[in-house]
């Protein structure tokens, strides 16, 4: 009896010792992708707020923290959630409309015209909600975004509870939503306006490209950047012939243009790259420019290649990105763009060691964020930091025997293999059932506007 009680007495002293926490989450593996890259056996990550209170081995994590749920995935590898820099969610709705037609043909001859026709407010939700749906599933919590009716797209980005930087789009010719550059950038400063302190959306300024705005327009959009610190997302020198005509109309290159007319910002994201020039790249690090890699996009578009470990020797902050489904890339899937960013950085090298696996895990997390400017709030599990993460199974045929987690997240692992998504400490995906969208409904209606852009583009 004596001892009975003695045992009880002490269970009750180390469970009233153990700290509470909202969620823990364990793995086989956890990678931390921090700057010391700790990889941690049978690890675990402690949840309370919204934010990590604790990283370490499941056993010490266990006995320290007392969680009101638990997901155990011992056959799986625990790591940030991957970070997509650059896409359109909302053109998901557009996915495989013309493919195989070149940039400049896809958007002024297809693009540009079936927006014009379909795009509005239910148009971008559900787009945003049936892109959302694809890039949770496959491990992505925050995802960068450039389009129109932005606001839209922030609630219901929000209502899924997935992070989002969003970019209302400037343009320099009537748009879905505003007709003309003046109203875009005034609509832009009310959605920063209301979004801004939000924990999970970050508002931006998203000039579509150098071609489609005038510089006086460049201009304003970097300087309503740096009024309000957020970010400034550009596509830049993505084909060879868009850059061309920049630089006979004006004599310079795009990134010179941008950079006479004081307009990047210092939060700037340029999307692609490819065509910046030797003499150019510089500027980017000089400006703390983050700049977006979007492999199957340049592949798909026949943009060409990324010299992408002359970027990366230069010091460039570098994250990865999928492009808009609907002719550049006809999906979101992050672990697609990581295989193919470290196979085309070897070829394009000829060096099979120019660029490894662990390298392009780090771009498609922490190194995402530090293009984004947000490496202190995501992108690695550390204490204090956002609670943004995903298990990914590794008992699958085409992942067994397991080895180097990072070789098998780059060269092995599909999207399938997500099994759970947690997002600022809300589990958003569990055992690769989405939790906060109703899929029937979404593919449902993503089915019937489909029917409606058909329509509309035979007429």
């Amino acid at each position: 009896m004596r001892k009975t009680s003695i045992s009880f007495l002490l269970l009750c002293a180390s469970a009233f010792a153990q700290k509470p926490a909202d969620l823990i989450v364990s793995a086989g593996t956890v990678l931390t992708m921090d700057a010391g890259h700790r990889a941690i056996s049978n690890g675990a990550v402690a949840i309370s707020g919204g934010r990590i209170l604790a990283v370490g081995p499941k056993a010490e994590i266990v006995k320290s923290f007392r969680a009101k749920s638990r997901i155990d995935r011992p056959g799986a590898i625990l790591l940030p959630g991957l970070i997509n820099a650059h896409t359109h969610a909302s053109m998901s709705l557009l996915r495989g409309l013309a493919d195989d037609v070149n940039l400049v043909t896809w958007l002024r001859e297809f693009i540009f015209p079936a927006e014009a026709k379909n795009v509005d407010r239910e148009f971008v939700r559900w787009g945003a909600r049936l892109g959302m749906l694809e890039m949770l599933l496959g491990g992505t919590t925050t995802y960068t975004d450039m389009y129109y009716f932005e606001d839209d797209i922030a609630e219901v980005t929000k209502q899924a509870g997935m992070r989002g930087v969003l970019g209302q789009t400037v343009i320099g010719f009537p748009a879905p939503d505003y007709k003309t550059p003046e109203a875009a950038l005034a609509a832009t400063e009310q959605f920063i306006l209301k979004w801004k302190n939000d924990p999970l959306i970050t508002p931006a300024v998203a000039p579509h490209a150098v071609y489609t705005n005038s510089p006086e327009t460049l201009h304003a959009a970097a300087q309503l950047a740096d009024k309000y610190g957020v970010p400034f997302l550009i596509h830049v020198s993505e084909t060879k012939p868009e850059d061309v005509p920049i630089y006979e109309r004006h004599k310079k290159s795009a990134i010179r243009l941008l950079a006479d007319n004081h307009a990047i910002a210092r939060r700037s994201v340029f999307a692609h790259g490819v065509w910046i020039s030797p003499e150019d790249r510089p500027l980017l690090v000089a400006n703390k420019v983050g700049l977006v890699h979007c492999p199957s996009s340049n592949m798909k578009l026949g943009s060409g290649q990324l010299p992408l470990a002359e970027f990366m020797s230069l010091g460039v902050r570098l994250g990865l990105g999928p492009d808009g489904p609907a002719g550049s890339n006809n999906d979101f899937d992050m672990f697609e763009e990581m295989d193919l960013a470290a196979k085309l950085a070897k070829v394009n090298a000829s060096d099979l060691n120019a660029v490894s696996a662990r390298t392009v895990v780090e771009m498609a997390t922490i190194g995402g964020a530090r293009a984004l400017q947000m490496e202190g709030e995501i992108g690695s599990l550390e204490v204090g930091k956002r609670a943004d993460l995903i298990t990914v199974s590794t008992l699958g045929a085409h992942a067994t025997p397991a080895h180097d987690p990072y070789s098998m997240l780059v060269y092995s692992l599909k999207a399938g293999d997500v099994e759970d998504v947690v997002i600022e400490g809300r589990t958003v995906v569990r055992g690769r059932k989405p939790l906060t969208l109703n899929v029937p409904e979404i593919l449902a209606k993503a089915h019937e506007i489909r029917a409606r852009v058909d329509a509309s583009i035979k007429k």
